[in-house]
């Protein structure tokens, strides 16, 4: 410890170029400052501070050895405030906002609230993109990647998209074989309800193919109907790999032009970056990562 308070008074005294200031906002004298620093720098075989009567300057090593220290020093912040902040207990009100698909999440948070009764959830379904700062959420969880610098985000899984329709549908209208055969089909389209576009089935076009433009027997802005729809026979749906598994298992879908599909989707957790620490919510976070059930 000897070492790391010979790093504390040297920061101090090269930030106020000063041993009796740096000595005066550490709470010991300025002989106790010199004398420390002198031990340090005997320590690591290098001088860090040029001393005059007047006043002291950084050699080039301290110049080095400053910056390292800094870093050390927050470390040993960061990590005291941590361990502090475990002896909370995590309470309070916690907004989030979540996707449109309850049939994943809601058991997740249904233990969670079961293991944090003190904490109050607002719980907030879309799929828009909401400003997380500025609506004042204090997490969200949402697919793709992050353009909001503010915040920070940790990856919960990933998922594929996939061609399903249930087995009466395909036996009456066929398999298609290829992706311009759903030319001749009922496709259940998805719209995103923040820029009503289409959600783009994610299906492998050769070279010199146009794009091609769907038929819309359907179209829904909420993922969960169009299950439904699909289940009943109606069409084909692109879906998430995490929404239709139960039903693929039952075998009320069936996953169609595998062969021709090609996605990989990432979930994650975006919180602002000031709110690190809140107890509640670093509990959420960890929570929300151990539990959710997507593939890792």
């Amino acid at each position: 410890m000897e070492s790391l308070s010979g790093i504390r008074f040297f920061v101090q005294a090269a930030d106020t170029r000063s041993f009796s200031e740096a000595g005066r906002i550490l709470g010991v004298s300025s002989s106790a400052v010199g004398k420390s620093i002198v031990r340090l720098e005997a320590h690591l075989g290098v001088r860090l501070l040029h001393r005059s009567t007047r006043s002291i300057t950084l050699t080039a090593e301290g110049a080095l050895f400053l910056e390292r220290c800094r870093r050390i020093l927050c470390e040993i912040e960061a990590a005291e405030m941590e361990l502090s902040e475990t002896q909370q207990v995590a309470k309070g009100k916690l907004r989030v906002s979540l996707p449109l698909v309850s049939n994943l999440v809601m058991p997740v948070v249904s233990a969670f609230m079961h293991r944090y009764p003190e904490i109050e959830l607002d719980l907030d379904f879309t799929d828009r993109m909401v400003d997380v700062i500025e609506e004042g959420f204090d997490a969200v969880i949402r697919t793709g990647e992050p353009a909001d610098s503010r915040l920070i985000s940790r990856q919960l899984g990933s998922f594929k998209l996939l061609l399903v329709a249930s087995p009466q549908y395909l036996a009456t209208r066929g398999i298609p074989e290829v992706p311009s055969d759903l030319a001749l089909h009922s496709c259940l389209q998805h719209k995103f309800p923040s820029t009503g576009k289409f959600e783009v089935w994610p299906l492998v076009i050769a070279d010199g193919e146009l794009a091609l433009i769907l038929p819309a027997t359907m179209i829904c802005n909420t993922t969960e109907v169009l299950i439904h729809v699909a289940r009943d026979g109606l069409g084909i749906a692109c879906l998430p790999d995490f929404l239709v598994q139960d039903s693929i298992a039952a075998g009320e879908l069936v996953p169609v032009l595998e062969a021709y599909t090609r996605h990989q989707g990432i979930f994650r957790i975006l919180w602002p970056s000031s709110k690190l620490q809140v107890p509640r919510l670093r509990v959420f976070i960890d929570f929300m990562r151990e539990k959710l059930l997507v593939s890792k």
